[in-house]
């Protein structure tokens, strides 16, 4: 099995309650979102919202680590202070299950 190369962060708290606000992860994925010319905003591609088997996530790819560590650790403390579950995955194990994507 390869190595995870992402960490998924999961609308749910770790005893199983939907996090609330319903746009947490688009909320979330937009902190490291830039606006381009057209005026539209792009999200991170080291970072992006997702529903995942009907669950709201963000996707964080671990080369977030290398490039900026203080978002990274941002991220991962978001999840941990608010009791949220997170897996480690291969960029394929977050794609498949994906019900539908949350990006704009």
């Amino acid at each position: 099995m390869p190595p995870s190369t992402q960490i998924i962060i999961r609308g749910l708290t770790k005893d199983g309650r939907t996090f609330r606000p319903s746009d947490w992860a688009e909320r979330l994925s937009g902190v490291l979102s830039t606006f381009g010319a057209d005026h539209r905003m792009s999200y991170s591609p080291y970072v992006r919202p997702m529903t995942i088997e009907g669950v709201k996530c963000v996707v964080v790819d671990r080369k977030l680590e290398e490039i900026e560590p203080r978002a990274y650790r941002f991220l991962l403390g978001f999840a941990q202070d608010n009791d949220l579950q997170t897996l480690e995955a291969s960029p394929e194990e977050a794609t498949l299950p994906r019900a539908s994507d949350a990006s704009r």
